[in-house]
């Protein structure tokens, strides 16, 4: 495996080419093609073949990896590392030109997901996604991905001098204060259809060609590692690419075992993930079943084959705020670059019990990996993520863990150097038992 700095600059590029859940589908494609696996379609009859290496790809913005094992799925069943794709972001609006004072162009957006919106302010901001384009058959449009590779757009604060209590806490009204400032109309800047012009001349198209599009946000500014002893990673979309990098790194670099490996990227998971990409779908259930059918036919095999599966959930964990140090809970406190966190909650927002705890933790001890762990503080509500949503699909011991960072879902979130190596050890063992 790579040493943990090289590790840490590869996750900071991948997340750089994945402005979008669209962006890194296609980033993890890559990954997998230079590392001899194939493509499947859920439309084709498949034949898949022992220690084969395969992918199924959802919606452009989800995608399943799977590595067959040597032996029976169904006594063996499969090792599953969960992450999602998606990160909070604003959307774009269809009909999105408008105007301000007759001479400033703006964009309509709605938001996507839970930003801390106060964080996309005053940044250089550009637009991605997926562009749908017209083709031969009606009922299959082409799809294009697009990433405008500039900074493109702006959403300024108010100066403090028209908001004298701007520090003591602004409501952001997210029609109104968050719009992206685009450029100044002009001879050579028009509102009419600027959007559809601008995306028509990026991806070489007539404007007549395209019929819609998925675009959203992101911050233009690359991720950087950052602190006195270079221990800290600072970047957008942490949430969810870091562990998205770190299991794709142990799946593609990690022998065949007896299980069958599986790595699932959801979408929409900001947004409570119910889509057909989602983990909130039979998306990943589905995909189970048909690796089993291959091998042994019934339900009975596919519920065998279950029994004898764990699932890692991976999302981000909350490290102790060194300047809120009393929003944590009194005896679980993560520190960033102490090692990857279990997550636990007692009415199951997370999946972890007992016995998948002592698993993971059983699998990090063995390759001296540090293991903390991470309870809300009693009397403040949690978030949730894919695994107990993944839960009511597929009948399998599960284990929510994630590395600890701060700033959670700001559009400049920090995590740690040592912690995303250590994840990524904790995966490669994982797939390797």
């Amino acid at each position: 495996m790579e040493d943990k700095v090289t590790l840490a600059k590869d996750l900071i590029d991948f997340i750089y080419k994945s402005p979008t859940a669209f962006h890194a589908v296609e980033t993890v494609k890559n990954v997998l093609d230079k590392n001899g696996f194939n493509e499947l379609k859920e439309t084709e009859q498949w034949n898949l073949k022992t220690e084969g290496k395969y992918y199924v790809v959802k919606n452009n913005s989800a995608i399943i990896a799977f590595v067959m094992g040597r032996k029976s799925v169904v006594e063996n069943g499969f090792k599953i590392v969960g992450t999602h794709t998606d990160s909070p972001t604003f959307r774009i609006k269809p009909h999105a030109e408008m105007t301000s004072e007759g001479s400033y162009l703006k964009l309509n957006t709605e938001v996507y997901g839970g930003p801390i919106l106060n964080t996309w302010m005053d940044r250089p901001l550009s637009i991605a996604g997926r562009v749908v384009l017209k083709s031969k058959n009606p009922l299959k449009p082409s799809c294009k991905l697009l990433n405008i590779k500039k900074p493109l757009l702006i959403i300024p604060n108010i100066a403090i001098h028209m908001n004298r209590d701007v520090n003591k806490g602004l409501e952001l009204n997210a029609q109104k204060h968050t719009l992206p400032l685009l450029g100044m109309i002009n001879d050579k800047l028009s509102k009419e259809d600027f959007l559809l012009r601008t995306i028509a001349n990026e991806l070489k198209v007539d404007i007549s060609e395209i019929l819609d599009f998925d675009l959203f946000l992101y911050e233009y500014e690359k991720g950087c590692i950052m602190g006195m002893n270079d221990e800290f990673i600072s970047s957008g979309r942490l949430d969810d690419l870091a562990m998205v990098h770190a299991a794709l790194e142990a799946l593609v670099n990690s022998k065949p075992s007896s299980s069958t490996n599986v790595l699932v990227c959801f979408d929409n998971e900001e947004i409570g993930s119910t889509t057909k990409q989602g983990a909130d779908s039979i998306f990943l259930s589905s995909i189970l079943e048909r690796i089993v059918e291959k091998k042994e036919s019934g339900k009975e095999a596919y519920f065998r084959a279950l029994a004898n599966s764990f699932i890692i959930s991976s999302d981000l964990a909350h490290a102790v705020h060194p300047n809120w140090e009393e929003k944590a809970d009194p005896t679980n406190r993560p520190i960033i670059n102490k090692g990857p966190v279990i997550k636990i909650n007692a009415n199951f927002s997370y999946t972890t019990d007992a016995y998948s705890s002592a698993v993971y933790e059983g699998i990090c001890k063995e390759e001296s990996i540090p293991v903390q762990k991470f309870v809300n503080r009693s009397d403040s509500r949690g978030g949730s993520t894919i695994g107990p949503i993944s839960w009511s699909h597929i009948n399998i011991n599960s284990v929510d863990i994630g590395t600890p960072i701060l700033a959670m879902h700001s559009i400049r979130e920090l995590g740690g150097v040592d912690d995303h190596y250590y994840i990524t050890k904790s995966f490669n063992k994982f797939y390797s038992v």
